[in-house]
């Protein structure tokens, strides 16, 4: 930690408005407060009348690079956190002072002088960048490293590939293993959160390191994925159940509030764990690697990498399954699953009758299935989108690709179309079977597809943005890692702006 005390002093090399150095009565910088986030500051400032405080750190190649964020309060003490700086560089950070109408009142410039970055950090390369983009940063959830890759550092990356921000938990007092899996990702109310394998809770972290909400799951064990089910909801996770001879199929709803566990979906009851078209593992018999919530329905939707993709009831009841027909039978709690399977429908909205197609062992011109998905997201018009690994797809070791594919579900009449894809034609510069992140962006209409463990030839994770009406690529960045742990680089990648909305 580096506490620097400076006082009515500004940066030589940039002009100030005269009058913003008159208002400081006292303005101190400490470096990496938390002493988990070492490209983030805190200033506590004191102004001789209030002042609303802007921020501004400028990009090193161009403004695609800014970080700029004002803050509402009006007030003569202030305590304001620093984000995006740069990694071993005397940052420039200016400070812009509004009145409460929002005239200027003038600035002052200070310098923050960074260290390098610790070793085996990933390294961005920006392919393409245009026009049409959500503005923001990736938080990249790293899976690198050389050696003990954990703790897991989440990192964010600026569009031009530059590192702005990062959590070292080395030396934390519970997170110093942290295994996120898949990663990393917003609250509503700004905080990143994530689930811990090690710790076995869930966590909320604010920006500068700080812990600000942990929720034990005693009885079980977390792994891939926890959702918040609604802006300040409750939060959804999968778990293993301690005791069992299987692993990865149990989902809870934990209390946001109490941190009390209300709910427990058991997949063994509501699914076939006999099954084994897609896996020989009596053990991982599911594998639970994503989650999404229906709100309208009270419903939860699971990804099970070798299953497919399930829509669930409160009441732990299948409403449907989205997956190859190949061998459905009976659940554990005796229903007919085939009874639950998806038809699939063709562009113009007929039902898809050829058997190959229906039991996976072929594609139609219209529709495929989604093979060892991750990743399920609800569309704003209901539509669900999924991010299609793609190994074995149609039981062969053929063509290799990944996609990011749309398909509209409906739940009365069982059917399903697919509606959208990107990725078949990248083949293996984008073919990741394993782990791997898909999102849609609804103010711009695009959908960024994100395989994070590419072998082509040497291990990579890749960010491609699309319009999803011109299907033209509007940002591509290759992330490669120093050491890529099984293979993988990230999990998942999430934009966002480095200050919460």
């Amino acid at each position: 930690m580096l506490t620097l005390a400076l006082v009515l002093a500004a940066c030589d090399s940039t002009p100030l408005e005269p009058d913003g150095e008159s208002l400081i009565e006292r303005l101190d910088i400490t470096l990496n407060p938390s002493g988990f986030v070492p490209l983030a500051a805190e200033i506590t400032l004191t102004t001789k009348e209030p002042v609303q405080v802007e921020v501004f750190v400028p990009g090193r190649r161009s403004t695609l690079g800014d970080v700029t964020h004002r803050f509402p309060e009006v007030a003569t003490s202030h305590v304001l956190p620093v984000l995006g700086l740069y990694p071993s560089t005397d940052n420039l950070v200016t400070l812009r002072f509004f009145d409460d109408a929002g005239a200027s009142l003038g600035e002052v410039t200070r310098t923050i002088t960074t260290d390098p970055l610790i070793a085996g950090m990933p390294t961005t390369t920006v392919e393409v960048n245009r026009p049409g983009l959500k503005p923001g940063m990736s938080l990249v959830s790293y899976f690198g490293f050389t050696g003990d890759f954990l703790p897991m550092t989440p990192v964010v990356v600026d569009l031009e590939g530059a590192v702005r921000w990062f959590a070292d938990f080395g030396e934390h007092p519970f997170l110093h293993n942290l295994f996120y899996d898949a990663g990393v990702e917003r609250l509503a109310n700004g905080d990143l959160y994530f689930g811990d394998g090690n710790s076995q809770r869930l966590v909320s972290i604010d920006m500068l390191g700080n812990v600000t909400g942990e929720w034990p799951i005693p009885g079980y064990g977390f792994h891939h994925n926890v959702l918040e089910m609604a802006p300040g909801g409750n939060l959804l996770a999968t778990v293993n159940k301690h005791g069992l001879a299987t692993i990865e199929d149990h989902i809870l709803e934990v209390d946001r509030t109490s941190a009390n566990i209300v709910q427990e979906w058991d997949l063994r009851e509501s699914l076939d764990r006999t099954r084994r078209t897609w896996t020989f593992n009596t053990r991982d018999w599911f594998h639970a690697n994503g989650l999404a919530y229906d709100e309208a329905a009270d419903a939860i939707i699971v990804s099970g990498r070798v299953q497919g993709v399930v829509k669930l009831t409160r009441t732990n009841d299948v409403v449907w399954i989205l997956a190859p027909h190949r061998d459905w039978s009976t659940s554990g709690n005796g229903v007919d699953l085939t009874t639950k399977l998806l038809t699939p429908l063709d562009a113009s909205g007929t039902p898809i009758t050829d058997a190959a197609v229906l039991e996976g062992a072929a594609a139609h011109t219209d529709f495929d299935w989604a093979w060892y998905p991750h990743a399920p997201e609800l569309l704003p018009n209901g539509d669900l989108l999924v991010f299609d690994n793609g190994p074995d797809r149609h039981y062969t070791s053929g063509a290799q690709y990944s996609r990011a594919v749309v398909y509209r579900i409906d739940d009365q009449n069982l059917t399903v179309q697919q509606v959208w894809s990107y990725g078949k034609a990248r083949g293996n510069t984008t073919f990741s079977p394993i782990v791997s992140d898909v999102d849609y962006h609804a103010e711009e209409d695009n959908i960024v597809f994100m395989p994070g463990a590419v072998h082509d030839p040497a291990p990579a994770g890749r960010i491609v943005e699309i319009d999803m009406s011109s299907r033209a690529v509007v940002y591509e960045a290759t992330i490669r890692a120093a050491s890529a742990q099984f293979g993988i680089t990230f999990h998942r990648v999430e934009r966002l702006s480095l200050y919460p909305p």
